[in-house]
Parts: structure tokens; sequence; C-alpha cells
């Protein structure tokens, strides 16, 4: 009996130790559990208080976010978003988060408040294949190369004495289509386009490779009218909505066909750049190079490219994406521009009648305008600024992306979300 009872006590008590222990253990793991939520708790409330909310915006629906309430007009649809939701704003494009951002003093913070964090720009696929894989200065990201870049062409092929030096290639290029223009006789139609384009190309050309292509002469002629289609054709490319962009992991599909697109369209720009370049080898093979200020674009970054020290070497598919970007910025919408201000000046006679006078008393009748008029031209100055203001060539910025997390008008941006 005594046995029993011990064995009884014994096993009470072990199973009293245990019992013990497990609840202990227990207790421990609630309390853990306990604070650590509280932890959780505090800490999320405290980055809510430390962090700015996201803009507001529209919902959107799952997958698609809100373009099919999107039209062809954008610009249109995001000043109508603008007035429900305010000057800054977000909205999902597909798999993107997009910020849209239309007042003038929130815009200040972005691009000159903040130009180092909002630096990158948001590498779509028809931008990325006309640059030859984000090689030049507009789609390049922010860092040394875009920096060593940037620096080339601001600081040595726009430098003033390179661009003085260049000023009478210009002004034979302009005189020419004007004398074009006289040619033809009084009375005869003009195609404004067609002369701007033409106007525009030569200029450019004879700064990029020292003479015009744009001539009819043998074995040495563009077409300017497949030139001006292209250049159309490629701003139409870089504003089309692209399944590739909002769904990236679609990118190597090309569903709508736009890279491939994209591919032909530059193709007809880089006959005309491949065609300066070997001029330019001939040249210098021959010639061999001059000081910098007596050489053309061409030539100055084909002798980067050949002799450049590691701070200023490039590489070819960065020395046709910086000319691509000459070509085509520097005529397309220049000819838009000229267009719509000829356009407004025949709609509004009295301010034709302005500008003509204006001319005649500072340049004269007998004169040819120059590039030295231009800055005592004050009304026709007005006149163009008014016509960018009713025509803008590009309703959008290029779209940016910041580097860092930020903070625009009390609202935050994550990183790498899209800005427009």
């Amino acid at each position: 009996m005594m046995c029993m009872w011990s064995r009884w006590w014994e096993t009470f008590h072990e199973y009293q130790y245990h019992h013990k222990h497990e609840l202990s253990g227990a207790i421990l793991t609630l309390l853990i559990t306990i604070i650590t939520a509280a932890a959780a708790l505090w800490w999320l409330r405290q980055y809510r208080k430390s962090t700015p909310p996201l803009p507001p915006g529209p919902a959107g629906l799952p997958l698609v976010g809100y373009l099919p309430f999107l039209g062809q007009n954008l610009h249109r649809d995001f000043s109508r978003l603008a007035s429900l939701y305010g000057p800054i704003y977000k909205l999902w494009l597909g798999k993107k988060l997009c910020v849209v951002i239309s007042s003038p003093s929130l815009l200040k913070q972005v691009v000159r408040d903040q130009d180092t964090v909002f630096a990158n720009r948001d590498p779509v696929v028809s931008m990325t294949v006309a640059s030859y894989g984000g090689n030049d200065i507009a789609f390049a990201p922010y860092g040394p190369v875009w920096k060593k870049l940037r620096k080339i062409f601001v600081g040595k092929m726009l430098s003033n004495n390179v661009v003085d030096n260049l000023y009478g290639l210009r002004r034979k290029a302009v005189k020419e289509s004007v004398s074009r223009i006289y040619g033809a006789g009084i009375g005869t139609p003009v195609d404004v386009g067609s002369f701007a384009m033409l106007t525009a190309v030569n200029s450019v050309l004879t700064m990029l490779c020292g003479a015009s292509s744009v001539k009819g002469e043998e074995g040495d002629a563009v077409n300017l009218a497949e030139l001006r289609k292209a250049s159309a054709e490629l701003v139409v490319l870089f504003g089309k909505p692209n399944v590739s962009d909002l769904f990236p992991w679609l990118a190597w599909l090309d569903i709508q066909g736009i890279a491939k697109e994209t591919r032909k369209v530059r193709r007809v720009f880089e006959v005309m750049i491949d065609s300066a370049i070997e001029k330019t080898k001939k040249a210098v093979k021959e010639k061999g190079t001059g000081g910098d200020e007596s050489k053309d674009f061409v030539q100055f970054l084909f002798d980067l490219h050949e002799h450049g020290d590691d701070e200023t070497s490039i590489t070819m598919p960065q020395l046709k994406a910086m000319l691509m970007d000459i070509v085509v910025g520097g005529t397309d919408t220049t000819t838009t521009m000229v267009e719509w201000t000829m356009a407004e000046l025949l709609k509004h006679p009295e301010a034709m009648r302005k500008v003509q006078e204006e001319l005649t008393q500072v340049v004269g009748l007998t004169n040819m305008v120059e590039e030295s008029h231009l800055s005592e031209l004050t009304y026709l100055n007005a006149v163009v600024k008014e016509t960018f203001r009713l025509h803008p060539p590009l309703p959008f910025l290029i779209p940016r992306c910041p580097s860092q997390s930020t903070t625009v008008g009390g609202y935050y941006i994550p990183k790498d979300f899209v800005t427009l």
C-alpha cells in the first residue's frame, strides 16, 4: 500500500512539475507575441506619422488599372482627373503606378529643386531602341556615363566658340532655302511644313558633317519626304501606349511590334548618320584633324571615339545615339512649331502685320535676318512663345523616375514611380 502511495505521489509531482513548466513556456511565448505586436504597431504608427501619404487618385481595375478609362487624348483625360483629384495624383497604368503633376509650382520641385533625384527617365521600349539601348543624353541613367555625355555635348560641342564657328554653315542653309522660295516665283503656293523641314535638316546636317545632304546630288541625297515621315512616325511611336511598357514581362513578345517598327524608322536616320561618319573617316584620313573649334559635330565625336581617354572616350552606339538626339530633336519639333506659328499668323492678320513692321524696323527690307537680330525681335519672340503655349510640340515632358523615395507637394513619391 505504501509503495502504491509512493508511486502515485511521484507521478503527481512529476506531472505538476512538467505542467508548471509548460504553463510557464506558454505564458512566456504569449508575452513575447504581445510585446512584438505592440512594437510593430508602435513602429507602424510612427512610420505613418513620419511618412507623408501617397497622392490621391482613381482606383482603377485589377491588372489593367485605369487604362480602360483613358482615351486617345491623354492630356485632356489627365486634365479632367486633375480637376477631380488636384494638381498631383496617382493612377495605375497596367502594372505601372504613375504620378501625374500638372501644377507649375510642383513641377518646379521636380525639374529644378530635386532635379538630381528625378534625373532618370522611364525606359520605354521605343525610346530605348531609338537611342541604341539608352546610350544618349535624354534616356541614359543618371551617373558617370551620363555626366560624361552631357559634358561633351554641352561643354564641348555646343560651346560658344564651336557654335559661332558653325554660324556660316547655318546661314548658308537658311539662305539656300529662302532662295528656293524666291526662285519658285511670287504667288506660288508654299508647303510651309516641307520648307521648314528642308531648312531644319540642312541646317542640322551642315553642323553635323559640314555639308548639306538634302540637295539632290547624285549618291548623296536624302529623301526629304521619307525623312519627314520617319520623324513623324518616331514621335508617334514615342507616345504610343505599349503593352511591353505596361507589362514588362511581356516585352520579349513585342506584341504590338513597336520595337520592330522603331528599328525600321531608326534605319532612315541611320543611313544619313552612317554616311556622315564615313565622310568624316575619309576626311580625317586625307587631311587629319584640326582644333576643336574647326570641327563639325561628327568630326568631334569621331575623334573622341578613336582617340579619347578614359574620361572622354565614347562608344559607337553612344556616338550614333547623340547624333540621333541632334537630328530628331532639331528637325521634327522645329518643323512643327514653324507650321503652327505661320498658321496662327495667317489666322490673325493684325499680329502678322505687327511682325512684318517689326522685321522692317529691326532688319530692313533689303537685309537678311541674322541670328544677332533675334534678341531685338521682341514681338516675334512673343508670338513664338504664345504658339508654344497653344500648340506644344509634345504635350508631356519625358517621364521621369526618382532614384530614391522623396516628397513632392506634401505627398510621398516612392522610388522608381513613373512621374509625368
